[in-house]
C-alpha cells in the first residue's frame, strides 16, 4: 500500500523504476501505469506528483506536464522533502557554490545553473559579467520563477557579486512543446539597466554579448577550456577557423600566437561580430574574415591545392537534435572531417567537435576513423576534451553529456 501523502500518486512501469533508481530524474509517458488524486480533480500541469512503483513503494517527487513526452521530472528522491522555499534555496546555493569552486571563484562569465545536473530540471542560468540570462524550460519551474529569480538575486548579492538585471531568453520551441508560451525581455520584478548587449573577458579576450539576439542565450560558454587548449597549440600556425560565429577559437588562436588566422561563417552578421571581436583584441591584424558555406569552400581550397593551413579547427552547429536525423548527420560531420584532413600536410593539426547528445561520442569516434581512413590519413590523438565543468556531466543522465571535442595531429 502507498503511504498518505500531500501530492497526487503516479504508478510507474518496472523499467521507469528502475531508470529512476539508477538516478535518472525523467518519466515519460509510456511509463505511466495509473494516476490516482484521491481529491478527484484533475492534476494540474506543474504540479507536483509523488512517484510510485507497481509494488507501491516511494520513487520520487516531481512536476507533472501532460503536454510533454516528459510527464514527469522528478525533483527529488528524499521523501521527507517538503519542496519549500527553502528546498529551492539549497539547490541554488549548492549549484552557485560548486561554480565558485571548479571556476575559481571567478563568476564573471559562467553557466550557474545547468537543469537536470543541477537539480533543477529545465533550468538554464547564464552569467555574463552582471547580467543574468535565463531560460525555462519546465512547466513546474516556469510557475515558481518570481521565486527563483528572486533567490538567485539575493544569494549572488549576498555573495558580492554585482547583479544588473535578469533577461528571460524564454524564446526557444521546446517551451511550447511544454505548453508555454514564447518571449523573451527583462524580468521586470529584478532591477535592470536598458541596454541588452554587455561584455565579458574569456581566457583573456574580450567579447561583445548580445544576450537579446544571439544564439541559446547570447554566447557559448561550454567551450572555454578547449577554446584555451587551441591558443597553446596555435603558436605560429596559419590557422583555418570553420563555424566561427563569435570568432571565439579565431581569437584565441590569435591570442595565442598563430602567424595568421582566417575565420568563415556563412552568416554575415556572425562575420560582423567577429570583426568587432578582434577589433576590441586588438588582433584585426592577424585574422582574415570569410563568408562561406564552410561545405563549398572546403572543397573548393581541396581542388586549388591550396594547403596553406597547418591547423584546421571545425567547430560546428548541431547537424542533429534528434535521433531520428542522426545518419544525415553523421553523413555531414564525416564530409567537413575528411575534407579538413585532405587540406592538412603530414604534421598537421586538427580540432574537431560536436555539440550534440544524439551525436554518441562512439559515433562521432566512429565517424572520424572513416574519414581518416578515407582521407588516407592517420590520427595521433593529443587530446580528448568535452564541455567545461560549469556545465557538470551526471552519469546516470546521459543527455547531460553533450560536447565532444578532440585534438589530434595528422600522421
Amino acid at each position: 500500500m502507498k503511504n498518505k501523502r500531500l501530492f497526487p500518486a503516479i504508478t510507474v512501469t518496472k523499467k521507469a523504476e528502475f531508470s529512476i533508481k539508477k538516478g535518472h530524474p525523467w518519466v515519460y509517458d509510456a511509463e505511466i501505469v495509473e494516476i490516482d488524486d484521491s481529491s478527484g480533480n484533475k492534476i494540474e500541469n506543474g504540479e507536483l506528483t509523488d512517484i510510485f512503483s507497481l509494488k507501491g513503494s516511494y520513487l520520487g517527487t516531481g512536476f507533472y506536464n501532460s503536454n510533454s513526452k516528459i510527464r514527469v521530472r522528478i525533483l527529488s528522491s528524499n521523501a521527507n522533502e517538503k519542496f519549500e522555499r527553502s528546498f529551492y534555496e539549497r539547490r541554488i546555493r549548492y549549484a552557485i557554490e560548486y561554480r565558485k569552486t571548479i571556476m575559481k571563484n571567478n563568476l564573471s562569465c559562467c553557466r550557474l545553473i545547468f537543469g537536470e545536473s543541477d537539480g533543477l530540471p529545465g533550468l538554464t542560468v547564464d552569467k555574463f559579467s552582471d547580467i543574468l540570462v535565463i531560460q525555462v524550460l519546465s512547466y513546474g519551474l516556469d510557475k515558481i520563477k518570481d521565486m527563483l529569480y528572486e533567490i538567485l538575486y539575493e544569494t549572488l548579492v549576498s555573495g558580492g557579486e554585482k547583479i544588473s538585471g535578469i533577461y528571460e531568453r524564454n524564446d526557444v520551441a521546446i517551451r511550447e512543446l511544454e505548453g508555454l508560451e514564447q518571449y523573451k525581455g527583462w524580468h521586470e520584478k529584478i532591477p535592470h539597466i536598458l541596454k541588452t548587449e554587455t561584455e565579458i573577458c574569456e581566457n583573456g579576450i574580450y567579447y561583445r554579448v548580445d544576450f537579446e539576439n544571439g544564439q541559446k542565450t547570447g554566447f557559448f560558454l561550454d567551450q572555454k577550456y578547449n577554446r584555451a587548449a587551441v591558443a597553446e597549440l596555435s603558436q605560429g600556425k596559419t590557422v583555418l577557423d570553420c563555424f566561427t560565429h563569435t570568432g571565439s577559437f579565431a581569437l584565441n588562436a590569435a591570442y595565442g600566437g598563430a602567424a595568421h588566422v582566417t575565420a568563415v561563417d556563412i552568416s554575415a552578421s556572425a562575420i560582423e561580430c567577429a570583426k568587432n571581436n578582434a577589433c576590441r583584441n586588438n588582433l584585426e591584424s592577424k585574422i582574415d574574415f570569410v563568408i562561406a558555406n564552410v561545405f563549398d569552400l572546403l572543397p573548393q581550397l581541396e581542388s586549388e591545392r591550396k594547403y596553406k593551413y597547418d591547423f584546421i579547427i571545425l567547430d560546428p552547429p548541431a547537424f542533429t537534435k534528434s535521433r531520428k536525423t542522426i545518419e544525415s548527420a553523421e553523413r555531414g560531420y564525416k564530409e567537413i572531417n575528411y575534407r579538413a584532413m585532405k587540406l592538412l600536410p603530414r604534421g598537421g593539426y586538427f580540432a574537431t567537435c560536436s555539440c550534440s547528445h544524439f551525436m554518441s561520442r562512439e559515433l562521432f569516434e566512429k565517424m572520424l576513423k572513416s574519414a581518416a581512413n578515407d582521407a588516407g590519413v592517420s590520427l595521433r590523438q593529443i587530446e580528448a576534451r568535452q564541455q567545461a565543468p560549469d556545465h557538470p556531466i551526471l552519469w546516470n543522465v546521459p543527455e547531460t553529456d553533450y560536447l565532444k571535442f578532440y585534438i589530434f595531429q595528422i600522421i
